[in-house]
């Protein structure tokens, strides 16, 4: 019997502190930097993002968001046999242990299940999916929790207005099991090296100390740029692998990073902005959180039903990028 992957529950969190525009311009004003309301939605189409608390890390985000997709799937802990986290928010600076096994700790599996993390920035969540659907289809791994969660409000430089207003916190969960049936029905992962630099958090612990800056970096026009050129072009791809066409997508859930960004991509596709899900405006850009986020948005909303076609796709530092077609 071929076997397949499918996504049979989908879960998110968002920490409790919303911050709206209003909020956070009021504080930038405080420190001397000029911006706006308008601005900020004007350039990315973000309205509002939440912020953890200082005691919340990205395991705690990632915890609560597993529960609501364990629930949904019909899924206990102990029943879970691989957990992938994708995350630029570890919790521990050095990366280990990883977040999955605290995941796997917090949620008391007990089992010995596989756990590992994924860094692949805001492209996380479709290498996480990629890789787990490999391993259910090799018969390797039969329930697989894929997790993206961060904390980026941590790595924000809240004098550099160009970066600290696009970025929120989160995490999304789905469970993905064995099937029969089709559910993940193609994947595309890129990367490349030569763009490392327009995106990144350029520091490394050294001697106890962190060497370089521990903050966010982007060069915003040339990662707008290469955004829209890959996002189409890995869109397209990814349908020819399934051989589908871009009419029969039932919904685009794209990496929640910048309106124009996402409208882009969907006009390219010649898909209506009606079938693209946006949480952009609410929740902001949550990097490896933000399509598992959106996807969860949708399906608990009534949006997405048993059967429809959603591509998924991001774009983020290293500079990687990748889609997923999946049949709900």
């Amino acid at each position: 019997m071929t076997l397949y992957s499918k996504i049979i529950g989908t879960g998110s969190y968002l920490p409790q502190q919303r911050v709206t525009n209003a909020d956070l311009t009021a504080q930038l004003a405080a420190k001397g930097i000029d911006t706006s309301d308008e601005w900020i939605v004007s350039r990315s189409g973000i309205s509002a993002r939440h912020y953890a608390a200082p005691d919340e890390l990205s395991s705690d985000l990632a915890v609560a968001a597993a529960r609501q997709a364990l629930a949904m799937a019909d899924k206990q802990p102990h029943e879970i046999d691989l957990v992938i986290v994708a995350s630029s928010t570890p919790d521990y600076y050095g990366s280990f242990p990883s977040t999955a096994c605290i995941v796997q700790r917090k949620l008391g599996m007990g089992n010995g299940s596989a756990a590992f993390d994924v860094q692949a920035v805001c492209s996380g969540f479709i290498y996480a999916v990629s890789v787990a659907d490999a391993f259910i289809k090799a018969g390797a791994h039969k329930n697989v929790l894929v997790i993206g969660a961060e904390v980026f409000s941590r790595i924000l430089n809240f004098e550099d207005r160009g970066t600290c207003v696009l970025f929120g916190d989160g995490a999304g969960a789905v469970v993905m099991s064995a099937s029969d049936t089709p559910g993940i029905l193609a994947s595309k992962l890129h990367a490349d090296g030569s763009y490392a630099d327009i995106l990144s958090v350029p520091g490394n612990l050294a001697n106890g100390a962190i060497a370089g800056s521990a903050f966010l970096y982007m060069d915003g026009p040339a990662v707008f740029k290469l955004a829209v050129t890959v996002l189409e072009q890995v869109a397209t791809e990814v349908l020819e692998a399934a051989g589908m066409s871009a009419g029969q997508v039932d919904w685009l859930v794209p990496h929640q990073a910048n309106i124009r960004i996402m409208k882009s991509t969907a006009r390219k596709l010649g898909l209506p902005m009606e079938k693209m899900v946006v949480t952009v405006d609410q929740h902001g850009n949550t990097s490896a959180a933000s399509i598992p986020l959106a996807l969860d948005a949708a399906v608990r909303d009534g949006r997405i039903q048993p059967g429809h076609t959603v591509l998924m796709e991001g774009v983020g530092g290293g500079f990687t990028w990748g889609a997923v077609l999946a049949r709900m």
